[in-house]
């Protein structure tokens, strides 16, 4: 009489990393601290930029309050809803034992990260979404004229966040002190990459600086993508250096990240 042994079922990377990602939103969903940071401080912040608008002269840069304020809201979301969240999540797991168990078994390097990156990934395109619809009724702003800018600088925001957030990782030893380490680049990026005023109203060697940011050419092609007013040599120019960040960021990450608690 013979014996029929039942396989596993087969996995596939793609799988692997839509269950991990559902435990990670399950537990992202517990913690209110990266709650009220990803969900609410991107919605309140654009109020502040929206305020501050009304004292620029915007017609000097070609702008009004929505092609101010807009931009400005992804990179809140970006910041927050992306970065910030996932600095904290990716240190808190470790330190927890989380990544080094899940290295135990069928996941690779990559798909744990992406996996775990997933939910807040997700949480920060959908709030973009939201705020760009919101900023179009609210502001009466007009549907993007060059939307194929705007996507593509939104797409990589979110990759270069994440990479990002994942290079801090490694440099952040505890889950409290995940709460300081992102604040130099949420500080630069808010106070130099054109979300609080625009590049065009700084003096040209500060606006030159501020052109290599991380999140500057993010927020250039938002922008660029509804006034219609970027070049072609802008464009590519802002897209050389998010790539240029996100690999380094990759590199990063590659060479220092830690699986197990740092000691």
């Amino acid at each position: 009489m013979s014996t029929v042994v039942q396989g596993a079922v087969p996995t596939t990377p793609l799988s692997r990393m839509a269950a991990l990602a559902r435990a990670e939103l399950t537990l992202l969903g517990r913690t209110r601290g990266a709650l009220v940071a990803a969900l609410f401080v991107p919605l309140v912040l654009p109020v502040s930029v929206r305020s501050a608008a009304q004292e620029m002269d915007l017609a000097e840069a070609g702008l009004n309050t929505g092609t101010l304020v807009l931009p400005a809201a992804v990179g809140f979301s970006l910041l927050f809803a992306v970065y910030s969240v996932l600095v904290g999540s990716f240190v808190v797991r470790r330190e927890e034992l989380v990544l080094k168990r899940l290295r135990t078994g069928e996941l690779r390097d990559v798909e744990i990260l992406a996996g775990s990156a997933l939910p807040a990934v997700l949480t920060g395109l959908a709030q973009c979404l939201l705020l760009a619809v919101g900023c179009s009724v609210l502001l009466d702003l007009s549907a993007p004229s060059a939307p194929h800018l705007a996507v593509l600088g939104l797409l990589l925001g979110l990759m270069l966040c994440a990479a990002l957030a994942a290079a801090t990782a490694s440099f952040t030893r505890t889950g409290e002190s995940a709460q300081v380490t992102p604040m130099p680049l949420l500080l630069v990026s808010m106070t130099g990459s054109g979300m609080f005023v625009p590049l065009d109203l700084l003096p040209d060697k500060v606006a030159s600086v501020c052109e290599l940011l991380p999140l500057t050419p993010v927020v250039t092609l938002v922008r660029g993508g509804w006034t219609g007013d970027l070049s072609g040599a802008e464009a590519l120019g802002a897209v050389a250096t998010a790539v240029a960040w996100t690999v380094l960021a990759v590199f990063a990450v590659r060479r220092w990240f830690r699986w197990e608690p740092r000691r």
